[in-house]
């Protein structure tokens, strides 16, 4: 089927624009894998913090003396009390539990994006509306594939970055390893407590990682054009390229963050917390203790760290995915 006369008209100029698309076909996978391993493994060990401070304030009790009055407070009592390794609770699992992870969830993404771009063409879909379906689709979908390792991965590593030396979080302050806390889980819960909250993961996750990848890929398209890059004779620098990739990555942050803090709220507090009872939360005793406790803006607890580490992790994340493509991309 063609495309209609006014849908190719805007695949003409679009079609011109910066940072074409390296679909899996081209990418040498065994670089592409190791090369990626690497990378983040170390995007991992410079933003990990974020995501500590964050489900440290999205699980505490406001009532406690002990309560993170604002997130530059909780970087300084997690400094003062337990150190620089207060902020890297977790961290061993989480780089050996994100390898498989990101197998999965990169080589789903790529996939999914090389066949939903060649559907949006045969429907003849103009190219900067193909560019949001075809990135949210893809996100989308390797999130909720990939869920099936994360979320055993998130359970441990949040309660191992919620154990500190003091009271006042509502959970064990006993500073266990991350096997032995597996131990714990499976002794105290059964398989079933390492996928605990794995519903609302799909929920938020899924939704989350959607909403990032269109939102990237609809403004990186707007910004080029804004800028006037319509022409095959008129290409940007490098830096103007990872400047387009910031920028986009900035306003895919804040969408996703707006959008999704509240599931990764809820999802967060029945992952990790336990009712004085000493069972694990529902989620409709988790919804009624963050009502009572903070109204509806307790939905939004953590929404500063969360901005923060979904732009920097986004951000950082998509320049250095495309650096690695670019890195793994087979000759033409």
């Amino acid at each position: 089927m063609s495309a209609p006369p006014a849908a190719m008209a805007e695949d003409v100029r679009d079609m011109a624009l910066p940072n074409a698309e390296i679909d899996w076909e081209r990418l040498d996978k065994t670089k592409f894998f190791l090369w990626g391993a690497g990378l983040f493994s170390g995007l991992s060990c410079c933003l990990y913090p974020l995501t500590v401070v964050k489900t440290r304030v999205q699980v505490q009790d406001r009532a406690s003396a002990t309560a993170y009055k604002s997130m530059a407070d909780a970087y300084r009592q997690i400094f003062r009390h337990e150190g620089i390794r207060g902020f890297y609770k977790g961290f061993g699992t989480t780089i050996l539990g994100s390898l498989p992870a990101r197998m999965v969830y990169m080589s789903t993404l790529e996939r999914t994006k090389s066949f939903v771009a060649s559907e949006t063409r045969r429907l003849g879909i103009p190219e900067s509306t193909a560019a949001g379906i075809t990135s949210g689709v893809a996100g989308l979908t390797a999130s909720v594939v990939t869920q099936t390792v994360v979320v055993p991965v998130d359970v441990v590593t949040q309660r191992l970055m919620v154990q500190r030396g003091q009271a006042g979080v509502g959970v064990a302050v006993a500073n266990l390893g991350g096997g032995a806390m597996i131990r714990q889980i499976v002794a105290q819960e059964g398989l079933r407590g390492l996928y605990r909250g794995f519903g609302m993961s799909i929920i938020t996750y899924g939704p989350s990682s959607g909403v990032w990848w269109a939102t990237y890929g609809a403004s990186q398209r707007a910004i080029w054009r804004n800028l006037g890059y319509r022409a095959n004779s008129d290409r940007p620098s490098q830096t103007q390229i990872v400047g387009v990739q910031i920028a986009s990555g900035l306003c895919a942050g804040a969408v996703g963050a707006l959008v999704t803090t509240p599931l990764d709220t809820v999802k967060t507090r029945l992952q990790v917390l336990r009712s004085e009872t000493g069972a694990r939360p529902t989620l409709a005793s988790t919804l009624r203790t963050l009502v009572a406790e903070d109204g509806f803006k307790g939905f939004y607890r953590g929404l500063g760290p969360r901005w923060a580490s979904m732009s920097l992790w986004g951000t950082c994340m998509v320049t250095t995915y495309e650096f690695l493509k670019r890195l793994s991309a087979k000759p033409l």
